[in-house]
């Protein structure tokens, strides 16, 4: 009988130890990351040129899915897949330091929501690896953050914000999309 208890005293010690361990790293992973400091920043310029039937040799984008009629007023069903410059500046004819790949959709029936997953995908002398972003893209909105949920090469494991600010838009062919990308997880 004696044996037992000890026994089940001794794995509750351990069981113990082990949560109060884990419980004191979480806490310290908590306190490791200062909002007001990222591990890194960048700012960027994001430049879609959308196929319109003419423009064949300059889009950057296409919808594969276009809207079924009768569905609302924003284009709701619309999906489009995107392979588009980015740029260190405003001007689209500037080198491309990355390139946006992926896909967007519109989700909203009431008002201009879409929904993306991006890899920012960087070929550089200053940086190689992608940088994953996905989420809720309220168009409507001056500014929107989307996470940045993860990476590869330069950017391996990388989290943060990409605080997304519409700074042109050329009706349906052309928009420009600046991305002040905060990272926070930074293992390089």
């Amino acid at each position: 009988m004696a044996k037992q208890i000890y026994k089940q005293v001794f794995s509750s010690f351990i069981f113990f130890t082990v949560l109060l361990y884990q419980s004191n790293a979480v806490t310290a992973l908590r306190k490791s990351f200062d909002l007001a400091k990222p591990c890194k920043r960048f700012v960027l310029h994001l430049h879609d040129v959308t196929y319109n039937g003419d423009n064949a040799a300059n889009a950057t984008s296409a919808a594969i899915v276009n809207p079924i009629g009768g569905l609302g007023d924003f284009n709701f069903g619309k999906f489009v897949i995107t392979d588009s410059p980015v740029t260190m500046d405003e001007n689209h004819l500037s080198e491309p330091v990355a390139r946006v790949q992926g896909l967007w959709f519109v989700h909203g029936k009431k008002k201009f929501d879409t929904w993306f997953a991006w890899s920012l995908v960087f070929n550089s002398t200053q940086h190689k690896g992608t940088l994953n972003m996905m989420g809720e893209n309220q168009i409507m909105e001056s500014t929107r953050d989307v996470t940045v949920v993860g990476g590869t090469g330069d950017f391996i494991m990388t989290r943060g914000i990409a605080t997304l600010t519409s700074e042109a838009v050329e009706g349906n062919t052309y928009f420009r999309v600046k991305m002040d990308i905060k990272l926070y997880e930074c293992y390089y």
